[in-house]
């Protein structure tokens, strides 16, 4: 039965569950628009729209009805498109264990590692926007943004180097998804796009590049959101934090 109700997805451009939530959509046949919320200040707007306790895109509005978070999405969205499953038959559980892995484990890698490159080269921040590189003024801006963002998810270049370590491990985990069938399929599952979506971002940063290549993780990313582009170019980040699959 068609979706008779505006449907509003709100997001950020750089926000990989809001791709992901745009992904389903488009998977399900759902006609939306997609609301971009004002960058640095989506926080408060978000809590507006959804509730207290409601910080981070994305949300989603079905006329009257306002769902908030992607995890919360896809089930919504499986309830009123099931045609289209995101969970198919026979491996529903084992998809949504995967699912909620990409979302609570792999999605948090998806922001701290962009913005440790972002904080190493400033003035590359600028792509976000569809900008080449920010001149001295706006580099100044997004020093001091950058900043912020850090503080704001608790990022710290420990932390980072810690991500980097445990990265290639968590490819590999997402191979043995491939094997067992939860990912990298004929169509694509909740997984593909939970992961995919956390993957793709996190493979914008050239110096994380060789770790995804040739990999499950680079094929359902690449699938499913697009060639993945160059944000940070190669020697953003130290090398001795790179670690490479074995």
């Amino acid at each position: 039965m068609p979706i008779t109700e505006k449907v509003t997805l709100h997001a950020l451009p750089p926000s990989h569950p809001c791709k992901a939530v745009g992904a389903a959509l488009d998977y399900k046949g759902i006609e939306y628009e997609w609301v971009n919320l004002d960058f640095g200040k989506h926080n408060e707007q978000i809590t507006e729209l959804y509730g207290e306790g409601k910080t981070r895109v994305p949300g989603l509005t079905i006329g009257e009805e306002r769902v908030h978070g992607s995890t919360n999405i896809f089930k919504r969205l499986e309830e009123l498109v099931p045609e289209l499953s995101l969970y198919p038959e026979g491996i529903a559980d084992e998809v949504r264990e995967a699912e909620l892995w990409g979302d609570r484990v792999l999605q948090d890698l998806g922001r701290r590692i962009p913005w440790g490159g972002i904080y190493f080269r400033p003035e590359m921040m600028g792509k976000m926007n569809g900008i080449e590189e920010l001149d001295p003024a706006g580099t100044d801006f997004a020093m001091k943004f950058v900043r912020a963002t850090w503080k704001y998810h608790n990022i710290s270049c420990v932390q980072i180097a810690e991500d980097l370590e445990k990265f290639p491990g968590m490819i590999d985990e997402i191979e043995g998804m491939a094997a067992d069938g939860l990912v990298d399929g004929e169509n694509p599952t909740a997984a593909d796009l939970q992961i995919g979506s956390s993957i793709w971002v996190i493979g914008t940063i050239s110096d994380v590049k060789p770790v995804i290549e040739g990999s499950a993780a680079e094929r359902i990313a690449e699938r499913y959101f697009g060639e993945i582009p160059e944000m940070i170019p190669a020697g953003a980040l130290p090398a001795s934090w790179i670690k490479l699959r074995d």
